[in-house]
């Protein structure tokens, strides 16, 4: 049965790969990229495995929240945003940038 989970992460100097750890949260499944480095995530890894799988693209100093995401509330989110959030599991990764 498929995980709902919220991640969330600091990339500390050096490194900061973050090409290398956006790319290892996107082959957990079915994401949406909330703000620069938060994701919600429908994988069919458990929270821990999903945890560790994330940590072999990051520094040891690197930190990482691994949440369960059943349930959420937000606001200040565009209206694009929150029915892009809310189609993620339907249609597959999406990502909407803000306006220019």
């Amino acid at each position: 049965m498929p995980t709902n989970l919220f991640l969330a992460y600091d990339l500390i100097h050096p490194g900061q790969n973050y090409h290398a750890v956006q790319t290892q949260i996107m082959h957990l499944g079915r994401w949406y990229k909330l703000q620069d480095s938060f994701y919600y995530v429908q994988t069919d890894m458990d929270m821990k495995a999903a945890h560790d799988f994330v940590r072999l693209a990051m520094d040891d100093s690197d930190k990482l929240a691994v949440i369960d995401a059943r349930n959420a509330y937000v606001s200040n989110l565009p209206v694009g945003d929150l029915v892009a959030l809310q189609q993620v599991f339907v249609r597959g990764p999406i990502y909407v940038p803000l306006p220019a």
